[in-house]
């Protein structure tokens, strides 16, 4: 969502400063790659909980007077640091800032757009500032499509330092250099367009997935029943084939159609979705699975190794909003392979975070940057 955010001001105003999250050090609210325009238009994006967006704001522009620059925020509390913005969140984040309308901006910027439109590409960025000789770094950029092909470089790049730059693997720290894969969004297919799929594409389309809704019901498929869905269709049973569901993809049967949700299955079945849902309860399920699973070939225990049913997370609630929560958290569990993950805290990390530091790095800390 936040890129499609910030490619949207980007093309309405294209002008401003864009910021990245190129390095962490100990705790961050956001994680490397986090974005920012900032605009005359507005904003877009974030890179902190709130606290480093108005000061970033504020002097984006000054920052960028002589070209891309690198800052450093401080986000433990420590009045003698010298390093300014201490906000208690406890690590070091190193922000870039760069002018939109330079050449790197703009490329970048152009890869982001494509990347919404499904053209993935890998972005290495030679960061600003001082080199080993004591010379000044500028920003430069080199910007590949998947196949590996030169989309974007800057003119001071060297052939040698594309070739180095192709072989750097993105989400690992290079000494002065970030790489980034810019990956199409997930895809998500609602198969079925009643009540309760509305909140399920409104809940999907917040975390910017791409979404299509499809029903063998022309009253029920209409672009202005799901507004937040890139594509509204009508199902054609007799050629599954032009949904263009991929092995990338999220697919969820609801249609509440036994036969609709039967030729479903067993097409997704070969299709073989990286997420593949089926709404309804345990016994309606086990019918339709036993069925595609003679209809295929195959054992039922093969086919029920790649369906999800009953579908989403078992979080309680009920209703289409909870049922629509529950789909959402396990697609997105499984796009980011963390099903059956945790985040809780237990005793003996409480210990280790202890020892650390005590509460008094966070006691005196506000969030100060948040008036302008």
């Amino acid at each position: 969502m936040e890129r499609r955010q910030i490619v949207g001001l980007w093309k309405r105003q294209a002008s401003g400063v864009l910021v990245t999250l190129v390095r962490v050090e100990g705790s961050s609210y956001r994680r490397t790659g986090a974005r920012m325009l900032a605009s005359g238009a507005g904003h877009a994006g974030t890179l902190s909980g709130g606290c480093l967006e108005a000061d970033v704001i504020r002097r984006a522009e000054f920052l960028v007077r002589e070209g891309a620059a690198v800052e450093r925020y401080e986000t433990n509390f420590d009045d003698t640091s010298e390093i300014p913005f201490g906000l208690g969140c406890g690590g070091v984040v190193d922000l870039l800032f760069e002018p939109v309308a330079a050449p790197e901006g703009s490329a970048l910027l152009a890869a982001m757009d494509a990347s919404l439109q499904g053209r993935e590409a890998k972005v290495v960025s030679f960061l600003p500032g001082p080199s080993r000789n004591g010379e000044t770094r500028t920003l430069r950029r080199v910007i590949f499509a998947a196949d590996g092909e030169v989309v974007f470089a800057s003119p001071e790049l060297s052939q040698h330092k594309i070739d180095c730059a192709r072989g750097m693997q993105p989400g690992l720290e290079y000494d002065g250099r970030f790489a980034e894969r810019l990956e199409a969004p997930q895809r998500l297919f609602v198969l079925g367009a009643g009540e309760d799929a509305r909140p399920l594409v409104e809940m999907a389309a917040l975390l910017g997935w791409g979404v299509t809704v499809a029903d063998g019901r022309a009253q029920h498929s209409r672009a202005e029943r799901f507004p937040r869905a890139e594509r509204v269709m009508v199902l054609d049973m007799e050629d599954l084939s032009g949904l263009g569901v991929t092995v990338r993809d999220a697919a969820i049967v609801m249609t509440h159609s036994y036969e609709q949700d039967r030729a479903l299955l067993t097409w997704l079945l070969d299709v073989a979705p990286m997420y593949l849902g089926l709404l309804g309860s345990r016994h309606r399920s086990s019918i339709l699975v036993a069925e595609a699973a003679a209809m295929l070939g195959r054992t039922v225990e093969q086919c029920c190794e790649r369906i999800f049913a009953p579908v989403g997370m078992d979080l309680g609630g009920d209703g289409p909003e909870a049922i629509a929560l529950a789909i959402v958290a396990e697609v997105q569990a499984v796009a980011s392979g963390r099903l059956g993950g945790s985040r809780r805290l237990f005793a003996a990390e409480v210990a280790a975070q202890i020892e650390q530091g005590g509460a008094s790095r966070y006691l005196m800390a506000q969030c100060a940057l948040d008036t302008p």
